[in-house]
Order: C-alpha cells, then structure tokens, then sequence
C-alpha cells in the first residue's frame, strides 16, 4: 500500500499558477497509475487529470484541458500538477490517488488516498 501526501495548496487570484505535488512512499511507486481528484464545498468529488504508470496515458477533465498538466518524476516517488490561469472555480480541495492500473480511476477500482491541499482561488 502506498501513502501519498500532498503539497502545494494555497491562496491564488484568477490567472495565477500553482503547482501541486504529490509524494508517495515506498519503493513501488513506479507500479501505481497515479491522479489527481478535487472536491468543491457541496459537490462531490471529481477527477481532474489521470497518469499512467510510465506517464504513457494521460487523462483530463474538459474542465481543465489546456491549463492543468499532470507530470510524474518516478526516480522521486512524486507526481505534479501544474495549473495556470487558475478560475475561481477551481477552488477546492484537491486530493492525490494511487490506484494499481490506470482504468481504475473511471471504474470501482481500489484507490488509495490522501489527506488533500486546499487551492483557493479569489476573482
């Protein structure tokens, strides 16, 4: 089981840029599809952008194509995401996930998870 904590949150104004980071530990991190979720106060969660384990396939929400990138450095144990021209409504607190194969993410598949970073973005 992997343990991922999360950094990088903070408060932004619109049009601004933040990155995220997300370490894992221990020595598999390189073996688990990785990716980013948020969760806005009254919504449900939703996932943002999606990496394979090798970084071959790449998934974003149309919410956030063409601003966000998701990256991973798997010689760190860390994936990013880089977010520019921050909206208001990407307010939210934004949570790593593991998962052991990347289609996990668009089905039942286990996750793991953790403890989320706040990304406030004032208009």
């Amino acid at each position: 089981q992997v343990q991922l904590v999360e950094s990088g949150g903070g408060l932004v104004q619109a049009g601004d840029s933040l990155r995220l980071s997300c370490a894992g530990s221990g020595r598999t991190f390189s073996r688990y599809a990785m990716g980013w979720f948020r969760q806005a106060p009254g919504k449900e969660r939703e996932i943002v952008v999606a990496i394979s384990e090798r970084s071959v396939r790449t998934y974003y929400a149309d919410s956030v194509k063409g601003r966000f990138t998701v990256s991973r450095d798997n010689a760190k144990n860390t994936v990013y995401l880089h977010m520019n021209s921050l909206k208001p409504e990407d307010t939210a607190v934004y949570y790593c996930a593991a998962a052991s194969y990347y289609d996990a993410f668009f089905s039942d598949g286990e996750r793991y998870w953790g403890k989320g970073t706040l990304v406030t973005v004032s208009s």
